[in-house]
């Protein structure tokens, strides 16, 4: 099925068994190869540079998550990734396809579930399903066979015969990602798909994805929910200006901003401010109090001081209730990390991300632009339209 709008959802199913009827033959990526593989790539809106000779190495299997900021690019990457929209330079290729050349195979290989529901709210929950398998070329049984599974699947037996308008956030959500495994993708884009959900929706969703992982699908989450990232991916790339800043597993991410928070209470609430003036001068680092009578805050670059303010504490006869070393957030570690990127390097000039790994960054692929982008618009149908980045 050709991919036909940003919002739409196309191909693909989790946890039952995978329908592959309508999917074309595509020529393998090599053994071993990424995901996803993108190689300075660049998207003008105009004058503003959407996304600014981004790399991206997404390996198979798991979850690969992307924050950024609002307008950092991660909407119109997708994009581009998915065959909505030509890179104006650089080059991608998924599964060893060539997203601008190998287009069509690309589309068989993918599937899409953008920041809004696709669904007609006039139909019920079964007859959208259904109408998205007869337009992938499934017959009517097989069809209708894939609803009912995908419905039980997605707990929405009970509403299967509901119009979608009366849906609630979490079922159409749940509906709309059920709509995009009708045939399984090997790779599926989820585009901040827990945006305004309750926190129930949004587990569920979690359970969704990591069921789809499970059978053998990559996943490329994007988000603005940091506890979202750190509880479904295995790896994330933080993006601002359009260019990758950051990349590893959550845990490098966390390490590469600091020790971490020292939390101390003191067992006399008489004895805090004392507290906060020995730490202060065993760490020298700013002291926080906060409501709790007893508590005392300091955030720390070296966990070996730690030991040394302890003995400072009771070396000044002051007794420790309770004393706990919190590693930094993924909220902590994207404000750090975007507030570096906040003053953007010469228009036109790539940046590397931060090496957590160590490995110098390689870029095996040619920057060299083979088609002719004299027509920005995108390629296939009337009816895709550029949107404004996000």
């Amino acid at each position: 099925m050709t991919l036909t709008d940003p919002t739409a959802t196309t191909a693909a199913p989790a946890h039952p068994t995978p329908r592959t009827d309508h999917q074309p033959s595509a020529t393998a990526a090599p053994a071993g190869a990424p995901a996803i593989e993108a190689r300075g790539l660049v998207r003008r809106f105009g004058d503003n540079v959407a996304v600014d000779h981004l790399d991206l190495t997404v390996p198979r299997g798991g979850v690969y998550g992307v924050l950024g900021p609002n307008g950092a690019g991660k909407t119109t990457t997708i994009r581009m990734l998915a065959t909505l929209a030509i890179p104006d330079a650089g080059e991608a290729r998924l599964l060893g396809l060539d997203v601008v050349r190998d287009a069509d195979a690309v589309r068989a290989r993918v599937s899409l579930t953008g920041q809004f529901a696709s669904l007609d709210e006039d139909l019920t929950g079964d007859e959208n399903l259904v109408l998205i398998g007869l337009l992938l070329g499934l017959g009517r049984r097989a069809a209708r066979a894939r609803s009912v599974e995908l419905i039980a699947a997605f707990g929405l037996a009970e509403a299967t015969d509901r119009q979608v308008k009366h849906y609630s956030g979490g079922m159409r959500r749940r509906l709309d990602i059920a709509a995009s495994l009708v045939v399984t993708p090997d790779v599926l884009f989820l585009d901040e798909p827990t945006t305004g959900l309750d926190p129930r929706s949004r587990n569920q969703v979690w359970d969704i994805v990591r069921a789809l992982v499970a059978g053998g699908t990559t996943v490329l989450l994007t988000t603005q929910y940091l506890d979202e990232a750190d509880q479904l991916a295995d790896r994330i790339a933080v993006i601002d200006h359009g260019r990758v800043i950051a990349e590893g597993t959550p845990a490098e991410l966390k390490a590469s901003v600091g020790g971490g928070t020292l939390h101390v209470r003191v067992v006399d609430p008489d004895q805090r401010f004392a507290a906060v003036r020995v730490l202060a001068e065993s760490l020298g680092v700013d002291v926080e109090v906060g409501a709790d009578p007893t508590a005392v805050t300091a955030r720390i670059d070296d966990a070996e001081r730690v030991g040394h303010a302890l003995i400072a504490l009771g070396a000044a006869g002051i007794a420790v209730g309770d004393l706990e070393l919190g590693r930094p957030s993924l909220d902590e570690v994207f404000l750090a990390l975007t507030d570096r990127s906040a003053t953007p390097t010469e228009p036109g000039r790539p940046t590397h991300p931060v090496d957590l790994t160590g490995s110098a960054t390689t870029d095996p692929i040619d920057h060299t632009d083979p088609t002719d982008h004299t027509d920005p618009t995108d390629r296939t149908d009337p009816m895709i339209r550029e949107e404004a980045p996000k």
